[in-house]
């Protein structure tokens, strides 16, 4: 289903407008108390106008420290969907709380409300995202936190907006009051629309001490690194996120000499690009978790957090205003840069998020969630102080730029060498959307959960990739031991879980530690592919599917799907001219691909010849010509060019 449809199914659509309405509230509020201290300033304990500004940020993030911990065990003792309602009724008290302070100018009392406000985002953190592996399915998951991230950003901008503009007007504290009260009162009742869930672990005891249960929730997340680093990538992604936003007033003000438009602009451009590329990464996953688009999103703020550096300062005499910033090449470049950064921050963050959730056990999906909320906070402070460090040792602001672009490219580098899954899902993404168009039939035909063996005819090197790209779970691939052996090409199959396998002639312990493996793989669940033939074809046609299949279900009673590669014999990594990767590659570029999916044979009815029987059906034969229309005729064309005579 495609994302926007989830928003009017009741499964998603109540918490998307809860999340909404609470974030734009947040941002209404913090705003408008901002413009408070800073140009109606109200003392406090002979504090300074930006120290108090500096108070506030504090205050907000402090709460994550303290209540995460206890917010992620509750989430995952009580139904998500009866806590929601009782934390979102504390919202409306803590409006209230709110207006007596903007009616009575109460600085301390609003700082209060501040800290409030952050405690209650704290305990609706590990909710939203806990929920949404429980109301969608694996299918929708991806576009659920798409949704998710670009109505957060879209909220913090219209909220910031409001809040500024409401508290400045006659009557502000009125306007702002009326403001949040009134959405806080629709978003609690738009909870009682929310679809009912059940608790996922309700005999878990809950440690009511705050600073035991923090640190004990972080040392759950830190226990599997293929889900402590995501959340590193994650609040990595805060922390660049921060220090950007935090430059922006002073990046507008100090270096393009610009006024206090250009930093709303900035700001929209960042907000805006979040939601444009959560929903561009929807898309591109095709309903499955696509972890190819990390590297990707990484890469591309890399560049344009770079450009930022690169891109120097406009030469306008005076102060700029916005249509004289657009105007020039320069602002527009710079403009650029800020929308698609964020734009690829959006394709970073939303895989990162989804992987965490769907591999996390779902008694404690909301208790890691929220130990990635105390991590993404702490990268937040960190960030503030990264920014005070390099400014007192007189870095300029562009020059802080290129610091985070090495910084972001250094981290990515970091991760994806521990885990090379991302780099690997890379390139399936590559070789099936940009060198391969690949079209896929049958694929819900695969189950969602549960073991399975996939079976496929055996064209080209990349077989496995093109597979691997098409299936929304991860896929364990049994290849030859000889691929193992080659130097950059063993790191990628580390990442991807393959399974090396020998003849008995060659190695009996390869051979038998191979269904070990396998025999392991499917106890465990996980879907694992062969190539019953066991090689490559030389002519394009079938080899003889080998018996080793019936000995896996044997072993381990599954289902196996049969699966056939057309429009790849003559490719370029395919062997008909004798030796693979001869010729141009660029003539393969973005052709088409197909990829049937058929019905799984249950591990009963299983046999060699009858699973090549099901793979030849759906491939159209067994054959050697051109597999598409299209390559025929590309085919006739070089035959009647090779009659021609020379001169």
């Amino acid at each position: 289903m495609h994302a926007m449809g989830l928003l009017k199914q009741r499964r998603f659509a109540p918490l998307f407008w809860v999340q909404a309405l609470g974030a734009f509230n947040d941002n209404v509020f913090k705003n408008a108390l901002v413009i408070l201290v800073t140009f109606k300033y109200m003392g406090l304990a002979g504090l300074d106008g930006s120290q108090t500004v500096a108070l506030c940020g504090g205050l907000f993030i402090l709460p994550f420290f303290l209540f995460s911990g206890l917010a992620g065990q509750m989430a995952d003792h009580w139904p998500k969907s009866k806590l929601i309602p009782w934390i979102k009724f504390g919202e409306i008290i803590i409006m209230m709380l709110a207006t007596v302070g903007l009616f009575t100018e109460h600085l301390a009392l609003l700082l209060f409300v501040l800290f409030l406000m952050g405690a209650q985002s704290s305990f609706f953190g590990p909710i939203k995202f806990g929920i949404l592996p429980e109301l969608l399915d694996e299918s929708d998951l991806v576009g659920g936190n798409a949704l998710v991230e670009m109505a957060t950003f879209l909220a913090i901008l219209l909220g910031t907006l409001t809040g500024g503009i409401f508290i400045a007007m006659d009557g502000g504290a009125w306007w702002v009051s009326a403001t949040v009260l009134t959405i806080a009162l629709v978003g609690w009742l738009v909870t009682f629309r929310l679809a009912p869930t059940q608790a996922t672990n309700p005999g878990r005891a809950i440690n009511w001490n705050p600073a035991s249960s923090t640190w004990s929730i972080l040392q759950q997340s830190m226990k599997e690194r293929s889900i402590f680093l995501p959340i590193l990538g994650i609040s990595w992604f805060w922390f660049l996120g921060a220090s950007l936003l935090a430059l922006f007033p002073a990046f507008s003000s100090d270096v393009l000499a610009g006024n206090e438009h250009l930093v709303t602009f900035f700001l929209a451009l960042f907000s805006i690009g979040i939601g444009m590329g959560s929903m561009l990464c929807e898309r591109l996953s095709k309903g499955k978790l696509e972890l190819g688009l990390v590297p990707i999103g990484s890469i591309g703020m890399t560049i344009f957090t770079l450009d930022l550096f690169l891109a120097g300062t406009p030469s306008i005499d005076g102060a700029f205003t916005l249509k004289a910033f657009l105007s020039e090449w320069a602002g527009l470049r710079i403009s650029l840069d800020i929308l698609l950064l964020s734009v690829f921050g959006g394709c970073f963050i939303v895989p990162l998020m989804t992987m965490i959730q769907q591999r996390s056990d779902p008694a404690r999906r909301a208790s890691v969630i929220a130990g990635s909320n105390i991590v993404n906070a702490f990268f937040m402070v960190l960030s503030a102080v990264f920014l005070i460090v390099l400014q007192k040792a007189g870095l300029s602001i562009p020059g802080i730029f290129a610091v985070l672009a090495v910084m972001n490219a250094a981290i990515a580098i970091y991760i994806y060498t521990l885990i090379p899954e991302f780099m690997y899902r890379l390139l399936c993404f590559l070789l099936a959307n940009v060198l391969y168009r690949l079209r896929i039939e049958g694929q819900e035909r695969i189950p969602e959960e549960g073991p399975v063996v996939l079976a496929s005819n055996h064209v080209t090197f990349v077989d496995w990739m093109l597979i691997a790209g098409a299936c929304r779970r991860p896929v364990r691939f049994v290849m030859h031991y000889s691929f193992m052996k080659i130097p950059v090409a063993r790191w990628i199959f580390k990442g991807a879980g393959v399974i090396p396998i020998a003849s008995q002639k060659e190695s009996l312990t390869t051979l038998k530690a191979a269904f070990d493996t396998i025999s392991e793989a499917l106890e465990n669940g996980e879907v694992v592919c062969i190539f019953p033939e066991g090689q490559i074809t030389r002519d394009g046609k079938f080899n003889e599917f080998r018996a080793g299949i019936e000995r896996i279900v044997q072993r381990n009673p599954a289902p196996v799907v049969p699966i056939a590669l057309t429009g790849l014999w003559g490719s370029y990594f395919s062997r008909e001219r004798g030796k693979a990767m001869k010729g141009n590659p660029l003539r393969w570029l973005w052709a088409r691909v197909d990829l049937q999916v058929g019905e799984a044979i249950p591990s009963e009815d299983v046999t060699a010849e009858g699973v090549k029987e099901q793979v030849t059906e759906l491939h159209g034969g067994d054959k050697a010509p051109a597999d598409n229309k299209e390559d025929a005729r590309e085919k006739e064309k070089e035959k009647e060019t090779e009659k021609e005579p020379t001169t």
